[in-house]
């Protein structure tokens, strides 16, 4: 090359990652990825915590613990856990008529990840509470 000319050198090519020595790696579950998408939904993970904590509640009583969802976005939720079977719709008869919402034993099943999601989120998002 000549003087003055700057040289040009080409990046390093990065070696490929090996799997752990005696492991093979699978690509990411398409189950896993559903659960995820489904809990992971703008409020949808607020809205089974309070249901782990509370039992069977009403519309409003939901509302009132998670706050910031809209009534809309609330009710769009409730029916694609409903839709899932994570949740169940009860209508009890009754003047005026009283609706509620319950954890089904699919639902349930989710209490250990969401209340160790809790405990991270107070471990390590402290910060988040703030904002």
């Amino acid at each position: 090359m000549g003087a003055g000319m700057p040289t040009v050198t080409e990046p390093a090519e990065e070696p490929a990652v090996a799997p752990p020595s005696g492991a093979e790696r699978s690509p990411c579950c398409s189950l896993y990825h559903h659960a995820v998408e489904l809990i992971g939904r703008r409020w949808t993970g607020a809205i089974l915590l309070v249901l782990v904590e509370g039992g069977p509640l009403r519309f409003s009583e939901i509302r009132v613990l998670v706050p910031d969802v809209s009534d809309r976005l609330l009710s769009e939720r409730l029916k694609e856990l409903e839709a899932e079977e994570v949740v169940v719709r009860h209508v009890y008869d009754e003047t005026p008529v009283r609706v509620e919402y319950e954890l089904t034993a699919k639902g349930k099943a989710l209490q250990p990840a969401l209340e160790a999601l809790k405990q991270w989120s107070h471990d390590y998002c402290p910060d988040a509470a703030r904002r």
